[in-house]
């Protein structure tokens, strides 16, 4: 009996240093795993909102995550939401969860797959959004990057190359985000009307050119704020358009095709 006793105590004692290593193994391991990767789940698409937002049969909303689609009267706006439609609309997808997993506007944010494609991606490679990681850069930031140079290089739609007689001549000579300030040149000989030309960020910040003209071989500033600056554009956007943690420029001509980009 006094054996029996031992011998169920040793397994016992066996058994509770199993499960115990086993979670001070795996506990960190998976905690490691979700933070790296985020959690994730399914869902059925009932509505596209926009190109880059989405209704659930849950009833929540979903913001896609890393990406920002032209916004509603804007070029390719209708084109977004619509091959964001062929591709999900009344289908199931999976969502992958990044850090925050509410916005502002209490919008779920995700990468959304459908059959392992993730879809956010495809929607840059076919040239119907621009990269956007508003607040920090994650695994997938690299990924999209490559799909928008893949983009350019194919010129399509919303990555189409300007034809403008100027796009060659203009340059982004700097962009200093804690001054708010851009300077562009006319590398040229020529006088390059930058009248209707469009400066944007990764998000809706949008500035349009006025009447102007930039002469050969001239720069011109264009800073954010509201004090008048000599030799300079003033950019009236609150107190500022260039984030710390990282942004993209854009600049493209009167008809919204793109002159240049560059990221930070």
């Amino acid at each position: 009996m006094r054996q029996k006793t031992i011998n169920f105590l040793i397994t016992l004692t066996t058994f509770s240093i199993i499960i115990l290593g086993s979670y001070l193994v795996y506990s960190p391991l998976d905690n490691l795993l979700k933070k790296e990767f985020g959690q994730t789940n399914t869902a059925f698409v009932n509505r596209i909102v926009d190109g880059d937002t989405i209704g659930l049969e849950s009833g929540e909303h979903v913001r896609l995550l890393g990406i920002n689609t032209p916004e509603k009267g804007e070029k390719y706006y209708a084109e977004a939401k619509s091959f964001l439609e062929k591709e999900i609309l009344n289908k199931t997808i999976e969502l992958k969860f990044g850090k925050d997993k509410k916005d502002l506007y209490n919008r779920t944010l995700a990468y959304i797959f459908l059959d392992g494609k993730n879809i956010n991606q495809k929607i840059i490679l076919n040239g119907f959004a621009n990269v956007y990681f508003p607040s920090e850069k994650d695994n997938y930031y690299e990924p999209f990057i490559e799909a928008w140079r893949t983009c350019i290089k194919n010129n399509l739609n919303y990555c189409e190359s300007s034809t403008d007689s100027c796009s060659k001549c203009i340059s982004l000579i700097s962009l200093d985000y804690a001054l708010q300030k851009t300077v562009l040149k006319n590398n040229c000989e020529i006088d390059c009307n930058l009248t209707k030309w469009e400066i944007k960020d990764e998000g809706r910040k949008k500035f349009i050119f006025p009447e102007f003209v930039l002469e050969p071989k001239k720069e011109i500033a264009i800073i954010v704020g509201k004090n008048k600056t000599e030799g300079a554009i003033l950019w009236e956007r609150g107190n500022y358009v260039w984030t710390k943690s990282g942004d993209t420029f854009f600049l493209r001509d009167k008809d919204k095709k793109l002159i240049l980009w560059q990221n930070y």
